[in-house]
């Protein structure tokens, strides 16, 4: 994956992580890289936050499920409500990641395309790029924190 070119470790890396309703798999990457980062001391280096692609969930917290799973881990989430991805969201991150190849598709129609080569998905960043498996639809939360776990891992070794 190539990234954005990145100016001294001191530079702050903003990073949009996007799903359909930003209640599940983008929160979820959200706190997960804000814990892994702080856990490395590395905190100060990133503003991270997550959208959705639809309006379906504006203003709902955090699924239930994805609330429990990220606590039994430590992971708090609380106050996150889902908001959904706007244009001008593409000039203020540096990568915009979304979840699936329907999250990117949709990413670059409201972004109105990628002229940068800010969009990508979240997998790209491991060694099995794909989607990150849906837990609305699967209902296998666990699999889904691996992917995502996965791809945050991946993602902050690269930056």
């Amino acid at each position: 994956m190539a990234l954005p070119r990145v100016k001294g470790r001191d530079r702050l890396h903003k990073i949009l992580f996007v799903c359909h309703g930003n209640i599940c798999r983008s929160p979820m990457a959200e706190f997960a890289l804000r814990d892994m980062a702080e856990k490395a001391g590395r905190a100060a280096e990133f503003e991270v936050a997550s959208a959705a692609t639809s309006g379906e969930e504006l203003g709902s917290p955090v699924y239930p499920p994805v609330q429990r799973l990220l606590a039994r881990r430590g992971i708090g989430c609380a106050g996150k409500t889902a908001r959904r991805l706007a244009r001008a969201d593409y000039g203020h991150y540096d990568l915009l990641i979304g979840m699936d190849g329907q999250n990117l598709a949709n990413m670059r129609r409201i972004c109105g395309g990628d002229p940068a080569g800010k969009l990508c998905l979240l997998m790209d960043f491991t060694d099995r790029p794909g989607p990150v498996a849906d837990p609305w639809y699967t209902r296998d939360f666990e699999a889904a924190w691996r992917d995502v776990s996965e791809g945050c891992r991946g993602l902050l070794a690269a930056l």
